[in-house]
């Protein structure tokens, strides 16, 4: 612990950050130091019951009466974290501008939403983008389309922490890197403390709100609805809910010890894992919040930045769930489960699979098998540029249950996939013709088509 007094007092000399920035940092790195991101102990992880993962069909049904509903909605607040890039497809600024559908962005589909459930009920449901250091000057340009929209956007943002240089833990911009490079923004978990001390969350109590819904900006399925689901082998990264020393909470799999990863894994042991939407109560954030008692977890992600090693810490949202006195779990249908994280997710979106009505995306009933398809992309689709250029129009894959695509690919216009298809360019392009029905076939040359 001997690091922590030098790093307060390089911390203190950096003027790019707050002072609740300041402490945030320092009571992190603390715990961390005095092994508070010790790995789980396997042998007391038990099977959460449906007392404490409820099944989303046990739950009350809303009040018919629209005035009844209204008075509910009008303690709403949506929370969107916003604080990704959309590097990882190939895209700058903020990944919630990335167009999904129909030319949707994300942040598009949440505005439809929120307005049209504001128009059906009369009532007045804000929305919140909880925006990062990355994504806070592009966002304020961005929202300002929708200022003639029925709909209150707020927005603010979460903290700012400095990179940690590994070999004498001292801040990344001490060291001469004052650019972007040198910060880093400590997870999703930070969302309490960051809606406290941007004064939100006090002017949200004062208008009588009561429950924040917080959600990914890019989970499709992550609607206001009147939040755990079911693990498909997609997932198997995901967090789960587990019952530990008598509490309910959030195992992330890098608490997992090595030797346990594949059972982590396991669909069969973790039914079910986390969508990170929350449904929290605002009087008790703020409660817990000034106690210092959201001592969520730490998760260290070790990165390099120009050739030097450093680390940050971070937290997950979901993992307070342990500090919320009677939290639950409510085990969800699939359908508020859709993530848009690559390409692969994006075809899925785009395609016959899914339409769109009102802001929502909703699945096709013609697809009799509940699974989605399994879509594995080879790097040449990896940017949504490349990804879009490379088909003349999305495929219909309605009856598809696994595609997998390498090399040099380019779809033609109304292709229909069925069955189990790979299709790997072997030496040079390969092009599949307009209106090709490929049915369990692996196509390596238009003659196997």
């Amino acid at each position: 612990m001997e690091k922590v007094p030098q790093l307060r007092s390089a911390v203190a000399g950096l003027d790019e950050i707050s002072e609740n920035e300041k402490s945030g940092f320092i009571n992190l790195v603390s715990r961390y130091l005095s092994g508070e991101a010790e790995q789980i102990e396997w042998s007391k992880i038990k099977t959460p019951t449906d007392e404490v993962v409820v099944p989303y069909d046990k739950l009350a049904p809303v009040p018919e009466a629209s005035a009844e509903t209204k008075k509910l909605l009008d303690k709403l607040v949506v929370l969107k974290l916003n604080g990704g890039l959309g590097t990882t497809m190939g895209c700058t600024g903020p990944k919630s501008v990335i167009e999904v559908r129909d030319g949707l962005t994300f942040l598009d589909l949440i505005v439809i939403q929120i307005e049209n459930l504001n128009k059906k009920y009369g009532c007045k449901v804000p929305l919140l983008l909880m925006n990062s250091f990355n994504t806070h000057d592009d966002t304020l340009k961005i929202v300002q389309k929708y200022e003639n929209s029925n709909i209150e956007i707020h927005t603010f943002n979460q903290s700012q922490y400095p990179r940690l240089v590994v070999d004498d833990f001292s801040p990344l911009p001490c060291k001469g890197n004052k650019g972007k490079d040198g910060w880093y923004p400590p997870g999703h978990g930070d969302v309490f403390p960051a809606l406290m001390n941007s004064g939100k969350l006090e002017k949200l109590l004062s208008q009588g709100k009561e429950y924040v819904f917080v959600a990914n900006s890019d989970n499709l399925g992550a609607v206001v609805d009147l939040i755990v689901t079911p693990k498909t082998l997609a997932d198997v990264k995901g967090g789960t809910l587990i019952s530990y020393e008598g509490k309910v909470q959030l195992l992330e799999i890098a608490q997992v010890p090595d030797e346990h990863v594949n059972e982590f894994k396991s669909i069969e042991k973790f039914k079910i894992f986390n969508t990170n939407n929350l449904w929290v109560n605002l009087k008790a954030i703020k409660r817990l919040v000034e106690a210092d008692a959201l001592k969520m977890e730490i998760i260290p992600n070790p990165k390099e930045v120009d050739g030097i090693k450093v680390l940050q810490l971070e937290t997950a949202a979901g993992a307070a769930i342990r500090f919320f006195d009677n939290a639950i779990g409510i085990n969800v249908p699939r359908s508020r489960f859709l993530p848009v994280k690559a390409t692969s997710d994006l075809l899925l979106v785009q395609s016959d699979l899914y339409t769109l009505s009102d802001g929502f995306v909703v699945r096709n009933k013609a697809r009799k098998n509940p699974e989605n398809p399994v879509i594995e992309l080879g790097p040449e689709f990896k940017k949504v540029g490349n990804f879009l250029s490379r088909f003349k129009s999305i495929p219909s894959i309605i009856e598809l249950d696994s595609l997998k695509v390498a090399g040099d690919v380019w779809f033609g216009s109304g292709v229909i996939l069925k069955g189990k298809v790979t299709i790997e360019a072997k030496s040079g392009k390969l092009e599949i013709p307009n209106k090709a029905v490929i049915a369990n076939k692996v196509v390596n040359d238009p003659k196997d088509i």
